[in-house]
């Protein structure tokens, strides 16, 4: 089933988690683009995911703009960790393949984990932008399960057909893509018209 088609409403709340794979441009992209939505977005973590966007971006995850709270990726207490917190969909930008692993096989071993699960158990639509590459077979196994589950995989693949300028506007269209799998379809987004 499309992602998109599960949501019978627009996305309110997002738990939008930061793992440490590379592409963290991709990142502060979803949030430019969702700051004109009106969508409060929660935010985790890795440790990784950490030393990956200041390596990156050069920012802590407290410089991204439009996160309206931050949890601790070790607080299974926090709202994230429970299907009562109501939230319309996950976005793990960028996910590691050491993230799709324990999502895979319905390992907790932090709050990100947990709150793929919860979306994927409340079956709420749960978007994994998978950075890796190549790819073995384990971590097509993985990618299969979790879509067997209900979940996305949407690895950062740019749209080089609509000859974006910079790496910003590549990153802003993929950024694009994530929002329309959450059912957000941007009315600027550049979109293929045909030849």
């Amino acid at each position: 089933m499309n992602t998109a088609n599960r949501l019978q409403h627009m996305p309110k709340r997002l738990i939008l988690a930061i793992t440490g794979a590379t592409g963290m441009l991709y990142v502060t992209a979803l949030l430019d683009l969702l700051a004109d939505q009106d969508v409060e977005v929660d935010a985790i973590i890795s440790d990784s995911g950490r030393k990956v966007l200041r390596l990156e971006q050069d920012m802590d995850p407290e410089d991204l703009p439009g996160v309206s709270r931050w949890f601790a990726a070790g607080d299974f207490t926090a709202p994230p960790a429970s299907g009562s917190a109501r939230y319309d969909a996950m976005i793990i930008l960028p996910c590691t393949v050491g993230t799709l692993g324990a999502i895979a096989t319905g390992f907790s071993g932090n709050l990100i984990h947990r709150a793929a699960d919860v979306t994927l158990k409340e079956r709420r639509p749960l978007i994994l932008a998978v950075r890796e590459t190549p790819l073995n077979r384990t971590h097509l196994t993985n990618m299969l399960a979790l879509h067997d589950a209900g979940a996305t995989i949407c690895p950062p693949m740019p749209s080089f057909y609509l000859h974006p300028p910079d790496f910003q506007a590549m990153a802003r269209q993929f950024a694009g893509r994530i929002c329309d799998q959450i059912g957000l379809h941007l009315k600027d987004l550049p979109r293929w018209q045909g030849i």
